[in-house]
């Protein structure tokens, strides 16, 4: 296989890659089959070896609630599963975890809610089907749970393929800065639905985007702490929120206290002198630990509050804990040894607009890396439990493109372009791709079901 002519023209790496579908046809992208050795358990059991032991029955009731949930849970399987098939060898930054509930409404440092890729934990430059197959078999799956008919979910599936195909079409023939700059403007869908007369549709939009914009520090701090002797104080909601003070003796909460303040003084060194010199005017105040997600349960995350100008200035951090890519058991690793950093570089790669506390970080006295962010920043997430077939398919149209847009950020557009084509070929066969990857993930979720009930 040729190299891509990096130094070339767009024409020359376009038709680079349509050249590629002489090895690797796009019909190839619809077929799967599973290693008869494959263990699906086995690999999520090994993923937990490390994690805090005693949340890891939360992590399998999490996982036992629905297929769609295990899958979330479970990108390591699919890792696994995806290293064996077929690519054409065009890299670009993977988000690695880009199943749909990834994909949401947060607010950019201007202070506009934009839509984008909110998870970055497994991020990692790779072959660009990754994404696009992970993506779309999740479609398929949450399909199911709404109750969708199968041709229903396929056809989900297949418009955020069609999606990102024809939108990575028209990043190929835009200048790079224009790409760079290029996102989805909320306000703009919900004006669109009003002036076509879906007020149904507009009504329920406005509402996603009321309750993303209300969700900033001051409510978080309403909902997440208490005053005490004119102080506020972290609550505590066991076991998704326990304060540092509270912890049980094996966890040394005097020493943990004393690592995360440590942990934050580095953190310090990864912001911008812009970005620090806001951050040195914050105080911190109190600690917790906090479990979140669904795949990430386990791993080590805190909240920090801290106070700005006086008490009512909050400011919460998320303290989280990045491991080892999933993804680089089949790839070459990160060129970062710090995960941290590696999941914050691959999410300022891929987002149009990243929070401004964006940092990393990592444990005096561990192995353990970190990445720091607001917890919460004007994040929210369509409400898809009440989406019906055609709504889910607007969803994965709106997935589709984001995925495309990140894609063509940091690899060739063009190339990909060329590949893909100008028919619903690829499209074809990542819906193909999607039922028979999610009905294995269904055999896999009772399995699962079965090995976490022993």
């Amino acid at each position: 296989m040729s190299k891509m002519p990096v130094a070339g023209s767009a024409a020359e790496r376009r038709e680079w890659g349509r050249s590629l579908r002489e090895d690797i046809p796009l019909e190839a992208h619809g077929d799967w089959t599973p290693d008869p050795q494959r263990d699906p358990v086995g690999l999520i059991i090994g993923q937990e070896t490390h994690r805090l032991q005693y949340l890891i029955p939360l992590r399998h009731e999490r996982m036992n609630a629905s297929a769609f949930a295990f899958y979330r849970g479970s990108a390591v399987v699919q890792a696994a599963d995806l290293a064996s098939t077929p690519v054409a060898g065009i890299d670009v930054q993977l988000c690695g975890d880009a199943h749909l509930s990834n994909f949401g409404l947060y607010g950019s440092p201007e202070r506009r809610l934009v839509f984008d890729i909110n998870d970055f934990d497994e991020t990692l430059p790779g072959p660009f089907e990754w994404d696009v197959k992970r993506l779309a078999a999740s479609f398929v799956l949450a399909g199911r749970d709404l109750g969708h008919d199968d041709d229903d979910t396929k056809k989900a599936a297949r418009a955020a393929a069609a999606t990102y195909r024809e939108t990575m079409e028209r990043f190929a023939s835009m200048r790079y800065v224009d790409t760079w700059y290029a996102e989805v403007d909320v306000d703009e869908i919900r004006r669109q639905l009003v002036e076509s007369g879906k007020k149904k549709r507009a009504k329920r939009s406005q509402k996603t985007l009321d309750k993303a914009r209300s969700k900033d520090n001051l409510r978080a701090l309403k909902k997440l702490a208490v005053e005490v002797g004119g102080r506020y104080r972290i609550k505590a909601d066991h076991p998704n929120v326990v304060p540092v003070g509270e912890l049980a003796p094996e966890h040394h909460p005097d020493a943990a206290r004393e690592s995360i303040e440590a942990a934050l003084d580095r953190y310090r060194d990864s912001l911008p002198d812009d970005r620090a010199t806001l951050f040195d005017r914050y105080r911190i105040v109190d600690f917790a630990m906090k479990v979140v997600g669904v795949g990430s349960v386990g791993t080590r995350c805190y909240i920090a509050l801290f106070a700005g100008r006086d008490k009512d200035d909050p400011l919460f951090l998320q303290i989280k804990e990045a491991g080892r890519s999933v993804l680089e058991d089949h790839l070459p690793r990160s060129r970062y040894r710090h995960s941290g950093k590696r999941v914050v570089e691959g999410q300022r790669l891929m987002q149009s607009a990243s929070d401004i506390f964006l940092g990393w970080t990592e444990s005096e006295h561990t192995d353990h890396d970190y990445y720091v962010r607001q917890m919460w920043d004007m994040k929210g997430s369509p409400d898809i439990e009440s989406y019906n077939p055609r709504e889910l398919r607007r969803f994965a149209e709106g997935c589709g493109w984001t995925l495309a847009h990140g894609h063509a950020r940091t690899g060739s557009a063009a190339a990909i372009a060329g590949y893909l084509g100008d028919d619903d070929t690829f499209d074809r066969a990542v819906a193909r791709y999607s039922m028979r990857y999610a009905d294995q993930a269904v055999e896999d979720y009772e399995s699962f079901k079965t090995a976490a009930s022993d």
